[in-house]
């Protein structure tokens, strides 16, 4: 997965436990892609300050996730959506039972997971 990627994800399951600066210099870099200069400039604090907040963030929302895996479950959960998503499309194709046994074992493993 790609770091950008990465850190919106984390941001997104855990941004909410960062203070309302981290917050906002985070999103700043993440979601809105300004550079540090951009954010250090309209934050009037220092292109390094900025940089130091941004790793440490990384770092907080990185602990939450060793933590809490909810990241590391949802994209499971995902893939085994996905996978539904074309065992679906096989069985109209082949209308097989087959197909829908391991619907209902993939079902099975994302109730698990929850």
């Amino acid at each position: 997965m790609n770091e950008i990627l990465e850190q919106s994800l984390l941001y997104d399951f855990y941004g909410e436990l960062l203070t309302a600066h981290q917050k906002e210099i985070y999103e700043q870099f993440i979601l809105e892609d300004l550079s540090l200069s951009e954010i250090a400039e309209e934050a009037g604090i220092s292109r390094q300050g900025v940089h130091d907040l941004i790793k440490r963030c990384n770092k907080i929302l990185e602990g939450y996730e060793k933590k809490l895996h909810l990241v590391e479950k949802f994209l499971i959960i995902k893939g085994k959506v996905e996978k539904i998503d074309e065992l679906l499309a096989q069985h109209n194709a082949k209308n097989s039972e087959v197909t829908l046994k391991e619907i209902r074992q993939i079902s099975k493993e994302i109730i698990e997971e929850l």
